[in-house]
């Protein structure tokens, strides 16, 4: 049996085993488990014990659980609730006003968390009711909180991008770094469209009555310093980082102890928030964590085979495609997988595949982790089971059924294919940034 073949019985069985319901981690690491051991025989138990081994030294790991912690602090303390109220009492007297603030609420949550279900459950608990009773468009305000919400995986600290820096062996720093203006970019973009629709059809988004626009500017100014406080904690992280007086794990530990001290100076860190918090990180870091140690087998033993090899001479050889055309391909089969599994999932069945085509393509990795990205954004939301459609279904009230989620996202994937093409067409919109702070 040639290589060839076993690669792609080892890619068959573990998408079979996917589709089954098994856990994302048990189907990767139990094919390349098997497949190690029939290949090279009690030799093939070192691949594991290889990847577990380079993974307890991957020191920029410790960053997981240092922002996971951070955004569940900040969260479950309702500092995410004055967010909310600052924007309502700065954005309401125009038109669109809240939805825009709700855009704003997500870029915060998004630069508090690093997941997108975090922005997705505030979004949906918090501003989507609002928005309703204020009697703004339901299909316009349920796209605006899908589309903010999927900012979360973009918007440093993405815990995505720490995912992809793992499995492409890629600096987390300048990952994060090239996220920040295509993060801002697409949330501008969001903010453009909303305006301009409310602009014209002023009755999708209202603007607050009179009565309720005289707030006295004591209370403004109050709301505006609550608000401010995630960008503090943000600032407080970020800056020592990009100036190079801190490493990133020393950074997510400030931003981690900035989080809790807030919460505590508030009086809102009480025990259930610290337990639920505490959980929540542990969790969700431990999963993460048997994702990247069964990523790493299974490339191990793609390597092996020489899969990658006979891939790129499948696309460039055989079939003659340009390398544009290989990623533009690359990108639809990102989109495609999507409406069945999540980021995680997508990342580590095709990394050890795509990442090493893009490298010998000659494209840059950093950049290219920014499009999976943007990419795995587009998927989120793209019918009939994408990741955030499902989300919203579930957290959305009755009045909003699944034809209205799936018609309100329409207009913000079309904006979100023009910024992945910006993306594309301009790489330096992304690799500015980490280029001009690690260049110094």
């Amino acid at each position: 049996m040639s290589y060839e073949l076993i690669a792609f019985l080892m890619f068959a069985a573990m998408m079979l085993m996917l589709f089954t319901g098994q856990r994302v981690f048990g189907a990767i690491g139990a094919v390349a488990a098997i497949a190690a051991i029939a290949l090279w025989g009690t030799g093939g138990q070192e691949i594991p014990f290889s990847a577990a081994m380079k993974l307890m030294k991957w020191y920029p790991l410790l960053t997981l659980p240092m922002f996971i912690f951070m955004g569940y602090v900040l969260s479950e303390s309702k500092i995410a609730d004055d967010l909310y109220k600052m924007f309502h009492v700065w954005m309401g007297p125009i038109n669109g006003g809240l939805a825009i603030g709700t855009i704003g609420l997500m870029v915060l949550i998004s630069a508090m968390n690093g997941l997108s279900v975090a922005g997705m459950a505030i979004g949906a608990t918090i501003a989507l009711p609002e928005l309703l009773r204020r009697g703004y468009d339901k299909q316009m305000v349920t796209g605006v909180i899908q589309a903010g919400s999927s900012l979360g995986i973009l918007v440093p600290p993405s815990v995505v991008l720490v995912l992809y820096a793992m499995i492409a062996r890629q600096p987390v720093g300048q990952l994060w770094l090239a996220g920040v203006f295509p993060g801002l970019m697409m949330a501008a973009m969001f903010i453009a469209y909303v305006s301009i629709r409310c602009y014209f059809q002023p009755q999708l988004g209202p603007a607050l009555p009179k009565e309720e626009r005289n707030v006295p500017l004591q209370e403004k100014l109050r709301l505006l310093r609550a608000g401010l406080l995630p960008l503090f904690i943000f600032a407080a992280m970020m800056i020592p980082f990009v100036n190079g007086w801190t490493s990133l794990v020393e950074s997510s530990a400030i931003g981690a102890m900035t989080a809790f001290m807030a919460a505590v100076l508030k009086g809102r860190m009480t025990k259930d928030v610290f337990e639920t918090s505490v959980r929540q990180t542990l969790a969700i870091s431990c999963m993460f964590m048997w994702i990247i140690l069964a990523a790493l087998g299974f490339g191990a033993v793609f390597d092996g085979l020489g899969a990658v090899k006979a891939i790129e001479s499948l696309f460039t050889e055989r079939l003659g495609l340009s390398p544009w055309m290989i990623l533009i391909f690359m990108q639809l089969s990102f989109v495609l997988m999507g409406t069945f599994l999540d980021d995680t999932a997508m990342l580590v069945i095709v990394a050890p595949l795509y990442v090493p085509l893009v490298a010998a393509l000659g494209f840059d990795l950093i950049w290219y982790g920014v499009l999976y990205t943007i990419t795995t954004q587009i998927a989120y939301m793209t019918p009939p089971f994408g990741y955030n459609l499902f989300l919203m279904r579930a957290m959305a009230p009755p009045e909003i059924g699944l034809k209205d989620i799936y018609r309100s996202i329409t207009p913000f994937v079309g904006v979100m294919i023009l910024a992945l093409t910006l993306v594309m067409m301009f790489p330096q919109i992304a690799l500015w940034l980490p280029e001009y702070v690690y260049g110094k």
